[in-house]
């Protein structure tokens, strides 16, 4: 893949976003402890905005891992299908529709939590709590697309490594 296209930088954004949120939240909650300990008192909205940083991070890294091939995987049986290209052919698009499935899934259920968190306020910061399952939303938005992309293109499945047993 060239520089020129989008998913290099995409990659690199969401690596920073991870890398921002994961900054916020250790200065965050290193602030917290030295107030606590320190002085015998604590910033409130640390927790909070730790919470939020943290889901996001999630989300944001599991999207990241997905066209790379980075998430686990149970290599055996593809390594058994290894030189049986129909059988194989047949797993990956099997693979693709599960993942397809379990994306829509995820999906719908977030929504719901969006749809209700849109009318509640967290209790420190007062930001809407539809901000908590909203990532989960994205990513698995982002995911199925892609493996419906993978899935039309008939695109061979990439783990991201050999084939071994894991």
């Amino acid at each position: 893949m060239s520089p020129a296209t989008p998913a290099p930088r995409l990659q690199k954004l969401a690596q920073f976003a991870m890398a921002a949120c994961l900054g916020v939240m250790a200065v965050a909650v290193f602030v917290n402890v030295v107030l606590r300990y320190g002085f015998g008192s604590g910033v409130a909205a640390s927790e909070e905005l730790s919470r939020l940083l943290f889901v996001w991070m999630v989300f944001i890294g599991a999207t990241a891992a997905y066209p790379v091939g980075e998430h686990m995987a149970f290599t055996s049986l593809i390594g058994l299908l290894k030189g049986r290209r129909t059988a194989l052919r047949l797993a990956t698009a099997v693979i693709r529709l599960l993942v397809v499935a379990a994306a829509a899934l995820l999906a719908h259920g977030a929504w719901q939590q969006v749809a209700v968190g849109l009318d509640s306020h967290s209790v420190v910061l007062g930001y809407p709590t539809a901000l908590l399952p909203l990532p989960a939303f994205l990513s698995a938005l982002a995911i199925g697309v892609m493996a419906l992309i993978e899935l039309f293109k008939c695109k061979p499945l990439d783990l991201g490594h050999g084939v071994d047993v894991e």
